[in-house]
């Protein structure tokens, strides 16, 4: 007998993945196909309050069983930003395009600062476009919380590379990598994700 779980999302790739990693003998549902069409809350502060509030919703909801990731990208030379403004990290309209485009202006406007900074004598470091991805999984089963983190290191291409994935997926190159997370397969980009490792430490806890 499958167990069932709702997945706090109604973005497929992202289904696709956590059902891929959990596996046979769990069935995910999605929000939508239990007629719950409104944007789920996300006004936390970090990715673990993210995840805490849009898991919570689904429970207080519907009394099921249920998990929710909140994810973010982290870049040094901006001090950390987007974090947890990834997704809208351009506006509300969470436009994937508009956020690569903020994201390498800001930047090249911070490596541009930190140049003229050097040329004046100021002890700069050499900026560096190393990033990583973060995710925080909610998991209520019987009313108790349990949480999963993952991550993944990696750095920010200059140029947009590859058609698949999603989101920051054409700049972000993993840590040991030559290609953008939009050149891998969806099993390569699985094996490697912060969504992915987070989702094993559940699958692991499910199954034990």
């Amino acid at each position: 007998m499958n167990m069932k779980l709702v997945f706090a999302t109604n973005n497929i790739h992202k289904v696709r993945e956590a059902s891929e990693i959990l596996g046979k003998g769990f069935e995910i549902v999605t929000p939508a196909q239990l007629g719950i069409t409104e944007d789920i809350p996300e006004t936390g502060n970090s990715l673990r309050a993210n995840s805490q509030q849009k898991a919570d919703y689904i429970y207080q909801k519907t009394g099921l069983d249920c998990f929710a990731d909140d994810s973010g990208l982290e870049v040094d030379i901006l001090g950390g930003a987007p974090g947890v403004e990834t997704a809208r990290y351009a506006g509300p309209e969470k436009n994937p395009s508009a956020n690569i485009a903020k994201l390498l202006l800001e930047m090249a406007r911070r490596e541009m600062e930190a140049s003229f900074a050097r040329e004046l004598g100021i002890d700069t470091p050499h900026a560096t476009r190393k990033a990583r991805f973060r995710t925080c999984v909610t998991l209520i089963i019987g009313g108790k919380k349990h949480f999963f983190d993952g991550c993944m290191e990696g750095k920010i291409g200059r140029k947009l590379y590859g058609n698949g994935g999603f989101g920051y997926d054409p700049i972000f190159i993993s840590e040991g990598r030559d290609v953008t997370a939009a050149e891998l397969t969806e099993d390569e980009k699985n094996a490697i994700s912060h969504r992915g490792n987070a989702l094993r430490a559940m699958a692991a806890f499910l199954n034990e």
